[in-house]
This record gives C-alpha cells, sequence and structure tokens, in this order.
C-alpha cells in the first residue's frame, strides 16, 4: 500500500496545485488506485515569508507551518512536502511539531546540483530575496565544494515574483528571470535552479545555454519515491 505525503501548500496556492499535477504525470497508472495519495493543506493565510523575513513586519509563519504539519499528520500524513523554498527556513518548527519526515527540498536540491556542478564551482539560484538573505542554501551547498550566485537586480526578482502571485505568469516576469539566468550564466553559474515556485511556473524563461533544474521537480521525485517504498525502507523522521 502507498503511503499518505501531507501537503503543506498555499505558498503559493499555483505552486500548490502545481505540485499535484506534476504528482500525477510523474506515475505511470493503469487506474485510480495506481497515484500516490496526498492529503493537502492549501493555506494561502500562511503568513507572508517576504513580510516577516525581508520587510520585518510580518508574522513568524513558523507556528502556523507548525499548525498545518499537525493538522496533516492527525489525518494520516506518513510524511510531509512542502512546495516553497523560503518557507524551508522554518523547517526545525515542522520537525519539531511532528514525528514524521519533511522531505526537504533544500537538501535534495543541493544533492542534486552537486551532481551537475564541479566541486569549486557557483550554483545559480534564481529565488526570492528572503532566500540570500537567510543562507538557505549556502551551507548545504559549502559542504559540497559549492557557492551560490544570486541576482544582482533584486529589486526586479521580487517584484517578478509579487506579479506571478497577483497576476499569474506574464511577460515581465519572463523577462526578469531570462535576464538573471543570462546574467549567471555570464558570471560563471553554468548550473542553475529555479528555487522559487513562482518561477516553477515560467520554467521556460531560464537561459537555454546553461543546465537548469526546478528543485520543485526534486521534491515531486522524493514524493513519489517516499509514497512507493515498504514501509521498512521509509525516512526515518529527524529527532
Amino acid at each position: 500500500m502507498m503511503r499518505r505525503v501531507g501537503i503543506l501548500g498555499g505558498m503559493g496556492p499555483e505552486a500548490t496545485i502545481l505540485i499535484m499535477q506534476k504528482v500525477l504525470a510523474g506515475v505511470t497508472a493503469r487506474d485510480d488506485a495506481d497515484h500516490i495519495p496526498l492529503i493537502v493543506d492549501q493555506n494561502p493565510q500562511v503568513p507572508s515569508r517576504i513580510a516577516h523575513l525581508i520587510e520585518g513586519t510580518g508574522a513568524d509563519p513558523g507556528p502556523v507551518l507548525a499548525d498545518m504539519a499537525r493538522r496533516l499528520v492527525a489525518g494520516g500524513a506518513q510524511a510531509l512536502a512542502m512546495p516553497c523554498n523560503t518557507a524551508h527556513h522554518y523547517a526545525g518548527a515542522i520537525r519539531a511539531a511532528v514525528g514524521v519526515p519533511l522531505l526537504d527540498m533544500i537538501a535534495l536540491s543541493v544533492a542534486h546540483a552537486a551532481s551537475l556542478a564541479p566541486r569549486g564551482g557557483v550554483v545559480g539560484v534564481l529565488a526570492s530575496p528572503a532566500v540570500r538573505k537567510v543562507g538557505l542554501f549556502e551551507a548545504m551547498l559549502a559542504d559540497h565544494g559549492l557557492s551560490a550566485l544570486y541576482a544582482q537586480d533584486e529589486t526586479a526578482m521580487l517584484a517578478a515574483i509579487r506579479q506571478i502571485k497577483a497576476q499569474g505568469p506574464q511577460p515581465e516576469a519572463r523577462q526578469t528571470l531570462l535576464a538573471a539566468s543570462t546574467e549567471f550564466h555570464q558570471r560563471g553559474a553554468a548550473v542553475q535552479m529555479i528555487a522559487c515556485t513562482e518561477f516553477s511556473l515560467i520554467p521556460e524563461a531560464v537561459s537555454p545555454e546553461v543546465t537548469a533544474f526546478d528543485t520543485l521537480d526534486r521534491l515531486v521525485a522524493e514524493i513519489i519515491w517516499f509514497s512507493m517504498q515498504p514501509e521498512e525502507r521509509q525516512i526515518k523522521a529527524a529527532p
């Protein structure tokens, strides 16, 4: 029997729908029962990560995410996944609240980047400025001998993210993502990761000259793998 995975969603709502679509598409199915069982908490009222981390004016999302995790586990989730890169800054609050594993999109993505980039190299991180501010990827990348590169025009990146949240994918956001990806390539980052799930909605905007992957896709693959594993091979929850 496949294991249920709980999704801490709503950050943003379209990204939550996208991960469900990707999990659905990632399974070869002959009937409904062949698909991955998901329990989804689509909660757009999670306090803004941008307000809390960049502007310093918003409420801490950690307690809300912890409550969501408890509800998902009470509903039968045997692992959790969160389709928001920045929200992984609050992973500690989630892990402290429940006894099931959080499938870590950041760790999974760094491991994949390390398989693509040589030691001593740089990885372009197409993300919210909040990701750079909290150093979400730095320590894990350093463990693999890698460093992170971020867009010089953080104002444009944040504006693109806000535009996608408000209006969906737009030409201006695509232009911003392409400009950042091209800049990374010029600065030596031939390996790049889409590390904002708003940008996951416009992956085609990344420069065709680079090797790019979406952190959301690494999480999707892990959800499918976890759900299909026999119980004795499941990932153990962090202590």
